[in-house]
């Protein structure tokens, strides 16, 4: 990764970070939270060129995106429009990488998949913030 693209992507993670530190300050979603850390555990590491953590973790990361989506979504947020359908998307996306990997796929396919996945998580925190 070039330098430049290395802060760029460093920039985009402490402004995801203070973004999402921020949603968590104000509502507290468990089933966000317990998303998040798998995400962020199999993500990181695929980004280094270790792609054994989402190999290993798929499974728990289809279950916890489900324990999401079926979780009641905080007061604060019932009225803001794209969080369900991000949810499913996000189910959806979840079982389909899931059945890749079970099927042999390639690295390449994994990061396209997880990239897509890591967006929509993304788009969800956006949507959990009170600037919408």
């Amino acid at each position: 990764m070039t330098k430049y693209l290395k802060s760029v992507f460093i920039t985009a993670i402490m402004l995801f970070a203070m973004n999402f530190a921020s949603a968590q300050s104000e509502t507290e979603w468990k089933e966000m939270v317990d998303f998040h850390k798998v995400m962020s555990q199999t993500f990181h590491p695929l980004e280094e060129g270790n792609y054994q953590p989402i190999r290993d973790r798929i499974g728990e990361m289809v279950e916890k995106a489900i324990l999401w989506k079926n979780s009641p979504i905080p007061e604060e947020y019932t009225s803001v429009k794209g969080i369900k359908k991000n949810l499913k998307l996000l189910v959806k996306n979840s079982a389909a990488l899931d059945g890749k990997i079970k099927s042999g796929c390639s690295d390449e396919v994994i990061a396209k998949d997880l990239t897509r996945l890591h967006d929509v998580f993304h788009n969800i925190i956006g949507l959990c913030t009170h600037d919408h």
